[in-house]
């Protein structure tokens, strides 16, 4: 028996199990191919459960070529609390097939991307994700052919592997819900028209507004649409007082994401305007807050998490690399009345 000082081995366990090193490496490293019978599997693994051994990481590296681990290079995933569902959905991937996984954040200075996909694989991970706050494109260095990499929210002109929200869908699906309640006087707050053709300030919203106008142009409907420099609670807010001021008769507004609909929200309150009563509202993300609104925002949410489980899928292997697109469920609450 090993002394207490001293970390079991490879040896230790096949002396305590009466099997050979082989044997028992082939049990514990699960190779494939064996006939061992299961008694002596189960013999080797109670063995080694008794006696506390574990692996050696870094001599399994050295034998095989991989590190079980995964880099995830992040823009601002990991400095906000929007996008933290990208961090549980790729640590839980990992965990499920015993990998690692090396966290680099930029903290929004994009330059810093690629120095940072540089120096995971100078680290000699086995695969990266690159986790991307906002769909955008972005530039990614040459890197080993070996080492997979996908992008999660995002793509790169280099054409690697990209794992993206159906915006589309979820555009036409959220004025659907609109016009499916009799809604035919709408406004718009958030269009940005500036990055329509911009990919590298947009991946996605080019396609979220192409997927409303074609909802409302099949329905002939003309909205009132009022474009935006950036989207938050105040410029909602700000908008939202002069639209319905400008059109009083409009009974619903879309708004380009939540934030903008926080700021909506407010300015109904300040004009004595009731949500749903006298106004509808729809968006996009489902932040936590949509939830906690009264009435509740009903919303498209924005697949962060299931986004990212999807990318280290591909990252490990388990998963063809391509470029998927990933369904924004429409979250029905309280802030839409059926006229």
């Amino acid at each position: 028996m090993p002394g207490t000082n001293r970390r079991p081995t490879l040896a230790d366990v096949a002396a305590a199990s009466g099997m050979s090193k082989s044997a028992v490496s082939m049990i514990l490293n699960e190779r494939p191919g064996s006939r061992l019978s299961p008694e002596a599997t189960a013999r080797v693994k109670e063995a080694a459960e008794s006696l506390g051994y574990r692996a050696n990481p870094a001599a399994q590296s050295l034998r095989w070529g991989k590190t079980r681990t995964i880099g995830f290079v992040s823009d601002m995933v990991t400095v906000t609390r929007f996008a933290s569902g990208m961090i549980n959905g790729a640590l839980q991937v990992a965990r499920s097939h015993d990998h690692t996984v090396l966290i680099a954040e930029t903290e929004g200075e994009h330059d810093r991307i690629q120095e940072e996909i540089v120096s995971m694989v100078d680290r000699r991970v086995d695969g990266i994700v690159v986790a991307l706050m906002a769909a955008r494109l972005i530039d990614v260095p040459k890197i080993p052919k070996d080492v997979p990499l996908v992008i999660v929210n995002g793509l790169t002109a280099s054409d690697h592997p990209s794992v993206l929200p159906e915006e589309y869908n979820a555009g036409h699906s959220v004025a659907s819900a609109l016009i499916h309640a009799g809604h035919t006087r709408i406004g718009i707050i958030g269009d940005l028209p500036s990055v329509a053709d911009n990919l590298r300030a947009s991946a996605a919203i080019p396609e979220r507004f192409r997927g409303i106008d074609d909802a409302l142009g099949s329905a002939g409907i003309l909205a009132e649409r009022v474009a935006v420099p950036h989207w938050t609670p105040g410029i909602g807010y700000e908008k939202a007082l002069h639209l319905l001021g400008e059109h009083p008769e409009l009974t619903a507004i879309i708004a380009a994401n939540d934030s903008i609909a926080f700021g909506i929200y407010q300015a109904a309150h300040r004009l004595g305007v009731d949500i749903p009563g006298d106004l509808s509202i729809v968006s996009f993300d489902d932040e936590e807050l949509a939830s906690y609104l009264r009435p509740g925002l009903t919303t498209a949410r924005l697949p962060y998490k299931k986004m990212a489980q999807i990318g280290m899928d591909m990252v490990l292997g388990h998963r063809d690399l391509a470029h998927e697109l990933v369904p924004m469920p429409l979250v029905t609450r309280d802030s839409v009345r059926t006229l």
